[in-house]
């Protein structure tokens, strides 16, 4: 993976995530709720070499595609850490890929997603 951009920093991140509440038990509820929590920073880890991760966004994004694979039962309603990383990001796409893990350091959702940039304003 290639480290570092214009700002130094590395196209990584982690992220600690749970719904705020109990969920039923039904694991198909932690399914659906882990799979809308997953789209909402994978596509940081691209930018993070670029700008800011917090603060004004100088890129309008979109994503183009998003793929899971679910290893074993989790619960969407206990802390799972999502490790994130880009392997690359060229004309205007990057790809992203994560792992969530549950408490145990067990690896319980794969994800991949690639995504579009595009500078605003047309810079």
């Amino acid at each position: 993976m290639e480290q570092g951009g214009p700002r130094g920093r590395p196209a990584a991140q982690r992220v600690w995530l749970r719904t705020n509440g109990a969920l039923p038990d039904d694991p198909l509820i932690h399914v659906c709720a882990l799979t809308y929590a997953s789209d909402m920073t994978l596509l940081d880890a691209v930018r993070a070499p670029v700008e800011p991760l917090w603060g004004e966004r100088n890129f309008d994004m979109a994503s183009l595609d998003h793929a899971m694979w679910f290893h074993r039962p989790f619960r969407a309603d206990e802390w799972l850490l999502y490790q994130q990383e880009s392997p690359i990001a060229h004309g205007a796409r990057g790809l992203a890929r994560g792992e969530i893990f549950d408490r145990s350091g067990r690896l319980v959702v794969s994800v991949v997603q690639e995504g579009l940039f595009r500078p605003l304003g047309g810079r």
